[in-house]
């Protein structure tokens, strides 16, 4: 019998990822879009009159081998991605949205909902404030998905969707093959190592070793892990300009992989998606179910920081041009012969350089070690990888009774994934529950999808679940970081707030209380799913926690004060550049969705299908001029690009879920400081009490 279908015998459900090879996924998928179009289409068919349990709460519970399926599918195209994978990814990509619209539109369905909807407030039905939030989250998700459409507009969105659907595959399979397959080999003889760590180095061995070329080389890839890193601290100027140019055109390093075309057909799509709903664009047709409520409400709170960053990393390069001057001389940071000479006031000649986007971050930390006398090196001993899980999973503990319990006898889908069970109560066994299962997969490698992120194999909830043992009912959470392999593996402060970040959402997974899967976990309104993650990220910062919890990897010796207190007093420069990256992005991203179907293209440039229908005028749109010309009139600073520039903007183009909402971050950051300082004001970082009414917020 196909793996993915039969029963799983783990004692906690997990899957049996030794059993499963791709090949199994379309039948899987196969028999469970089969079951779930028969379970919605008797929800649709019910004689009885329509009711919270025999319609909304029945759908709620509908889909469960879809869902086991899709979660398990879509964690493996993220983190163990092959090419076999990769063509069932693609083939699966329109079927999947297809089989979508189909629920979405079965006939009947949408009627019954809606009566639930109107009828949601009746005193007499007696429905809790979740019955009522999940009837109004249904309705809504119905709406957005054309049920109120005519058939001849339901037939076109469904396409539109299909459409989106495989290219945003596209898209995240384009980032991908250029992060995999892109790698610069550097020598030691020609002095290509020049100011890199020993641990930078090691990681660069590690990476050879992996990918084939030996254990005595050093080779660098384009994962975010070893670039930023590489770029900071490399003295070897025209070595960062080939990694920099490198890593930001990641998604457009070849032609048959265009990336900015399939960005600019994905817009074309979502401007015609947001017209169909009464939407002038589809920024309105996203921020609409949001906190912010509309594209105003979020450009107001990226512009009240713009011009504030703009000043501070004026003020930044400023210092950065000092050094690059002082520095000008010197062989090692201007090899690539880029100098040139002006006249100084007729008075005599000095050696200029232009800042460039390669230079910033070493020049950042180059004033940053004079200014405050550390780097990095100094700092990395110090945050070494299982000491940051383990200062992470300590302050859950202390903040929520939670405790990681590693099965090394568990294996998950990779050698480096780590399998937990967490439980919750007094540290005996017989006083305690099982909350979930947790894998921890924390270092990049080929076929894993860049970045860090949270996700589940199973979410929270108990409708359907009646008479399940916990085990096989309890939420099952991923946490994916990309860090560089060492031996040991030794985080920068920035690393570990990363790892403490994605804890903090598989947090809200773990910690979801709620009867209905649709409601549970991160499935909250997009400006508020980051909460959780940016809070926990204070915790970090805490002296408390770091003296309990880091210590020289080597001495056991804790971080000294003078070295604690010059690590937070540096972390206050460079904040201007890494504002302005961020929120560079996030109004690009919020400027591209505003271009409405109005500025379609006059030269009849149409959005296709696969099999050549057309859908839609294409737009009018060059997606890097655009880019070009949003720099030039937000007045981004030279020597900054765009921490996530279009074509490999994965946040808004792999997926929908952060298009027109990359502002998310920010706008948590006023909520995270808020409610870190209830805790503040507790006069304890672990307050209990106001831990309790965290955990009831999220």
């Amino acid at each position: 019998m196909n793996p993915i279908l039969a029963e799983w015998t783990n004692p906690y459900s997990l899957p049996p990822f030794d059993q499963i090879s791709p090949a199994h996924f379309e039948e899987a998928f196969d028999a469970a879009l089969k079951e779930h179009r028969s379970e919605v289409a008797a929800i649709a068919q019910d004689p009885a009159a329509p009711t919270f349990d025999n319609t909304v709460a029945a759908l709620d519970r509908a889909g469960g081998l879809k869902d086991r399926v899709g979660a398990l599918f879509s964690n493996l195209c993220s983190s163990v991605s092959t090419p076999e994978l990769q063509v069932v990814q693609k083939k699966m990509s329109g079927p999947l949205s297809v089989h979508s619209s189909a629920i979405y539109t079965e006939p009947g369905l949408f009627e019954r909902i809606d009566a639930v909807y109107r009828a949601r407030s009746d005193p007499s039905l007696k429905l809790s404030s979740e019955q009522i939030r999940l009837v109004e989250r249904f309705h809504l998700d119905f709406v957005r998905a054309g049920s109120k459409f005519d058939d001849k507009a339901k037939a076109q969105y469904r396409k539109i969707m299909k459409r989106l659907a495989e290219l945003t595959t596209d898209f995240q399979q384009n980032v991908m093959k250029d992060e995999d397959t892109w790698e610069m080999e550097l020598h030691e003889a020609n002095g290509d190592l020049a100011g890199l760590s020993d641990g930078l180095i090691a990681s660069m061995k590690e990476t050879s070793k992996a990918r084939g070329h030996g254990e005595d080389k050093y080779f660098i890839t384009l994962s975010r892990s070893m670039v930023e890193p590489f770029l900071s601290s490399s003295t070897v100027r025209s070595i960062r300009k080939i990694i920099f140019e490198a890593f930001t055109s990641r998604g457009q390093m070849n032609a048959q992989r265009d990336n900015l075309h399939i960005a600019k057909e994905i817009l074309s799509l979502r401007a015609e998606q947001a017209l169909m709903h009464g939407y002038k664009c589809f920024a309105d047709y996203a921020t609409a179910d949001t906190m912010a409520g509309s594209p105003a409400k979020v450009s107001e709170l990226l512009e009240r920081v713009w011009t504030p960053a703009k000043e501070s990393a004026a003020a930044e390069r400023e210092a950065l041009e000092m050094m690059l001057s002082a520095s000008v001389s010197s062989a090692a940071s201007c090899q690539d012969g880029s100098a040139d000479t002006d006249a100084d006031e007729g008075k005599q000649k000095k050696t200029k350089l232009q800042l460039e986007p390669w230079d910033w971050r070493f020049l950042a930390e180059q004033v940053r070690t004079e200014r405050y006398n550390i780097d990095d090196a100094q700092v990395k001993p110090y945050f070494e990888l299982s000491a940051v899980i383990n200062a992470a999973f300590d302050c859950a503990n202390q903040l929520f009774g939670l405790r990681f319990v590693h099965m090394p006898n568990e294996a998950g889908y990779h050698p480096d994934v780590k399998v937990y069970k967490v439980l919750e109560g007094t540290g005996d066994s017989d006083g305690e529950k099982l909350v979930g299962i947790f894998l921890h997969d924390n270092w990049s490698r080929a076929g894993k999808q860049s970045g860090a992120w949270m996700s589940e194999l199973r979410s929270q909830g108990r409708n359907g679940r009646e008479g399940l043992s916990p085990e096989l009912s309890v939420p099952i959470v991923l946490n994916n970081n990309n860090f560089a392999k060492g031996n040991p593996t030794l985080l920068s402060f920035s690393d570990a707030r990363t790892l403490f970040h994605e804890l903090g959402h598989g947090m809200h997974g773990l910690l979801s209380d709620v009867t209905y899967q649709r409601l549970a976990g991160t499935s909250v309104l997009r400006d508020f799913v980051e909460l959780p993650s940016q809070l926990f990220e204070h915790w970090l910062s805490e002296e408390e926690v770091i003296k309990k919890h880091f210590k020289h990897y080597l001495t056991g010796e804790p971080i000294p004060d003078a070295l604690l207190q010059k690590m937070f007093a540096a972390q206050k420069f460079n904040q201007g550049f890494g504002t302005i990256e961020y929120a560079a992005s996030a109004l690009v991203d919020l400027a591209l969705h505003r271009v409405g179907s109005d500025a379609a293209s006059k030269g009849g440039e149409l959005v296709k299908t696969v099999e050549g229908e057309a859908l839609v005028p294409m737009l009018d749109l060059d997606v890097g001029a655009f880019e070009a010309a949003e720099a030039t009139r937000l007045g981004l600073p030279q020597g900054i690009v765009l921490r996530h520039r279009p074509a490999h903007f994965q946040h808004i183009f792999s997926t929908s879920a952060y298009a027109s909402a990359y502002y998310v971050y920010l706008w948590a950051e006023v909520l995270d400081a808020d409610a870190f300082g209830a805790f503040k004001e507790a006069g304890n970082i672990f307050d209990k009490s106001t831990a309790q009414r965290l955990r009831k917020c999220i």
